[in-house]
């Protein structure tokens, strides 16, 4: 394809009247795409922009203002802006009182608007009565899809699941009251009963609120409660008391029930899936979330990959770019979009781009969300597509402003300024930075990548660390390998939901191949989040987004330097790499962690316990696993275990099973051991579910079992066992030499924790669980009770806590005590008395809360302890 000849010498290409109508562009490129050439731009027009900075900051701060306040602001505003048109001025004056009118303007309109939004939270009876928790009929309508509370550990459970949606109250009875209308929004919670710590979310199937679609009306019983959080855009908080089969007294609207049949036949088209494709591709077509674990949620956080698990600008960008060409084509002639292949004209294709945008905002629901991404993706990608530069940035300042205006809650919202920064990095930053790449030789493609992921990096790093208090290492190129994946993913998965109501047979084969691209995604996150040094922790304040926006400046001026020497930049890119990375060789040399010979670590998990007993390189017998995945995780990978020979779970409380999607990430688990009582039954479920996933065998623990791996021994001497379940009744149990006699196990699951007497390298170790004073007495009387005296390290049972028996702690008299609980945890551990009782009888008392990670090491009669 040529290009076409340059303009005559001394002849200005941008000149009106000089520069070649498009069509005879087209035409004498002797093609029919059209030839490419750089159109020539201005520079960058910012009126629009403060405008658009008051408008947001004047819906933020008027939301909670009083009515008296906002009409003094409006009406202020338009008192000024009359004076100034009534003011006459010469005409060079005339520039800077147009944008100090339109900046009026902008102002009065947000504050009106949220004025407006902001009286919907105070106005009719349904705040009065929250205050008064007040139980009524009421008569709702849903705004929002229904959605599943993520799995929370508290303490040692799991909080109820419950489904939430947001509604508008239309009609409210108060017991023995009238009946007001109304039009107010609350968030709806429907408790539906427990949740085990790694529940898959898209349980469909649990509760029928979960298959309501927004707009159906209800009429419920519930009782009213004042909003959980200052400044939510909630009224109050609506309790519905019976989780049974709703009350449906109005369908949902046409758009609704289509959007519904779309988005339910592509959760059908993707059930025969793995289950990250599975649950990723809804996420990433129409913004269903439903089915994404915990787990893999969590990756996608450490890894800055958080913005492809639900619908952004990028998706909406993805489908224009199909009518109107690729980006980075947009600012030439020459258009490789569907649309100029098939005729289309310009006006033409800014109607089908509007239909696209349309159906995309109904089939993703109108969110403030998916509103938001319909507005930013359209502006940026129609910006780019017109070649004119000086565009993009009134037009983003436009988008705020309109849709400030539309919804004043998405000046509050940290999602729509990640998605206003992110597209203004991508429209300045970005395009220098890419060019500055290609001058120092870097490949064109590569070069736009590189700078659009490191641009929107770079800006958004400083408000993702405000939200997670951790700054990712790896998010740029996690974001650069990632996004090769995005766009074929993005397309099959919308030509999965379109084909899926009328032919399902195609829409699973197109489901069937995005879901390579999606599983590509999945991997990186996954990867990524595993990297030791993936992140660091930050402040997660506005104090510490300043702090870090400072370094990234400082960052980026080293980093031009460092461009014009390549070998330095090699170095830099070593020393990243190997902070990322964070070789176990290298780590001990740097930090002396892990200690050279260490026996036992107990790892800093929070308020629970999690414990790594040495079974070799690479090796290691786990005992609990903590409330965190996360964090039991992070514990392993320090101490270099990639194999484990097995998993001891002492008791199914939250604080220590729930951690155990962690443990079992990315390693060899030859097997789970449990207690015999299986309480809480959600959480043991949970624990089977996952040890059947990965086909790992699940055993219980016996009293008097003994086991061997390498120099690592240990025996099982608590909880007693109960009698075989075909046992007739009235046979006594049989009795084992030097075993207790069988008996039914303990009701409580604390007093059924599996103890453990461990012995490694000549030291001998007595990890107690959770058992409280019962139990401990019964082990203290009990035939292994000779074994446990002397010993050289007490896992103090219960986090320390003041149920203790003294008489088990003077027999243990252990030469040092460890105590694994939380940071300022709300129970109080562990208790003074203990402590008091423990450094008494001669021990050392070490705890993770003020310690951290704490490794033994040593031999018999040597004993040291290291700290992370």
């Amino acid at each position: 394809m040529r290009s076409l000849p340059g303009p005559p010498a001394g002849q200005d290409e941008a000149a009106p009247g000089l520069r070649p109508a498009r069509s005879s562009v087209h035409a004498s490129s002797g093609t029919r795409l059209g030839a490419a050439r750089p159109r020539q731009e201005g520079p960058t027009d910012l009126r629009l922009v403060p405008p658009a900075l008051a408008a947001w900051g004047t819906a933020a701060l008027v939301l909670d203002a009083s009515p008296q306040w906002v009409l003094g602001i409006v009406i202020g505003c338009l008192v000024t802006v009359g004076l100034l048109s009534l003011a006459r001025r010469h005409r060079a004056a005339s520039w800077p009182r147009a944008t100090l009118a339109a900046l009026l303007l902008c102002v009065a309109g947000a504050a009106a608007s949220a004025g407006l939004h902001g009286a919907d939270l105070r106005r009719g009876p349904v705040p009065g009565l929250a205050r008064e928790f007040a139980s009524v009929t009421a008569e709702v309508e849903l705004t929002s899809d229904p959605r599943l509370t993520r799995p929370k550990v508290s303490g040692d459970h799991v909080a109820p699941t419950a489904v939430l949606i947001d509604a508008d109250v239309l009609r409210v009875h108060e017991v023995g009251g009238t009946t007001v209308t109304t039009r107010t929004p609350v968030l709806m919670i429907v408790d539906v009963g427990p949740a085990p710590p790694g529940r898959v979310a898209g349980g469909r199937g649990r509760s029928p609120w979960l298959g309501l679609l927004p707009s159906t009306r209800l009429r419920v019983g519930a009782r009213l409660a004042p909003a959980m959080t200052g400044g939510d855009r909630v009224a109050a908080v609506l309790r519905v008391r019976d989780p049974g089969e709703p009350d449906v007294v109005g369908g949902p609207s046409g758009p609704q029930r289509l959007a519904g049949r779309l988005r339910a036949g592509l959760r059908e088209a993707t059930d025969g899936l793995p289950a990250d494709a599975r649950a990723l591709l809804p996420g990433l077509v129409v913004g269903d979330t439903s089915r994404i674990t915990p787990e893999l949620e969590e990756a996608f956080k450490e890894t800055d990959l958080t913005h492809t698990l639900a619908v952004s600008g990028a998706n909406f960008t993805i489908l224009l770019a199909l009518l109107l060409g690729p980006p980075g084509l947009a600012q030439h002639v020459e258009r490789r979009g569907l649309a100029p292949r098939l005729g289309v004209s310009l006006r033409g294709t800014a109607v089908l781009g509007g239909v696209l945008s349309l159906g995309f905002v109904v089939v993703c629901r109108p969110d403030p969300s998916v509103v938001r991404a319909a507005a930013c993706g359209a502006v940026a990608l129609l910006a780019l597509a017109t070649g004119r530069r000086r565009s993009m940035i009134p037009a983003l300042a436009t988008a705020v402003v309109l849709l400030v205006l539309y919804d004043p809650w998405l000046a509050r919202s940290y999602g729509f300024l990640l998605s206003v920064v992110a597209t203004g990095a991508l429209l300045t930053l970005a395009p220098r930075w890419s060019a500055g790449l290609r001058r120092r030789g870097v490949p064109p493609r590569w070069a736009e990548a590189l700078g659009a992921a490191a641009a929107a990096q770079a800006l958004c790093a400083p408000v993702v660390a405000v939200l997670s208090a951790r700054v990712s290492l790896v998010a740029v190129p996690c974001n650069l390998l990632a996004e090769f994946a995005i766009a074929p993913a993005t397309v099959l998965g919308f030509a999965a939901l379109a084909t899926a109501p009328v032919a399902m047979p195609v829409a699973k084969a197109l489901a069937w191949c995005a879901h390579w691209p999606a599983e590509w995604i999945a991997g990186i996150a996954r990867f990524g989040a595993a990297l030791p040094g993936g992140g660091v922790d930050w402040p997660g304040s506005w104090t510490g987004a300043a702090l870090l926006l400072s370094v990234i400046l400082a960052l980026v001026l080293v980093g031009r330097r460092l461009l014009g020497h390549p070998w330095w930049c090699g170095v830099c890119g070593v020393l990243l790499l190997l902070v990322v990375v964070q070789p176990p060789p290298l780590t001990r040399v740097v930090t002396g962690w892990p200690p050279s010979g260490w026996r036992l670590v107990m790892c800093d998990v929070g308020q629970g316990d999690a414990l790594v007993l040495a079974a070799g390189e690479g090796g290691g017998v786990v005992v609990d696993a903590g409330p965190d995945p996360r964090l039991v995780d992070h514990c392993l990978r320090s101490l270099g275990i990639s194999r484990i020979p097995l998993v001891v779970l002492t008791h199914f409380h939250a604080d220590h099973v729930a951690g155990l999607p962690g443990v079992l990430r990315g390693r060899a688990v030859g097997a789970i051991e449990t207690t015999g009582l299986e309480e809480p039954a959600e959480q043991a479920a949970f624990v089977r579910r996952l040890a059947a996933a990965r086909r790992i065998p699940v055993t219980r623990a016996a009293v008097g079992e003994q086991r061997r791996t390498g120099e690592l021994s240990w025996q099982v001497v608590w909880p007693p066992p109960g009698p075989p379940p075909d046992s007739p009744p009235g046979v006594p149990p049989r009795v084992l030499p030097g075993v207790l006699p069988a008996h039914p196990v303990p009701e409580r699951p604390n007093d059924a924790s599996v103890a453990l007497l461990v012995r490694s390298a000549g030291l001998r170790l007595l990890l107690l669980g959770d058992l409280e004073p019962p139990a401990q007495r019964a082990l203290a009387r009990s035939p292994a009770a000779e074994a446990l005296e002397g010993v050289d390290v007490l896992k103090v049972a219960h986090h320390g806590s003041a149920y203790q028996d003294p008489g088990l702690i003077r027999r243990a008299a252990p030469r040092l005590a460890l105590i694994s609980c939380g940071e300022d945890n709300s129970y109080g551990h562990p208790a003074p008395g203990t402590v008091a009782a423990l450094r008494a009888g001669g021990a050392a008392v070490l705890r993770t809360d003020r310690d951290g990670a704490l490794a033994v090491t040593g031999e018999a009669g040597e004993l040291r302890v290291a700290r992370d």
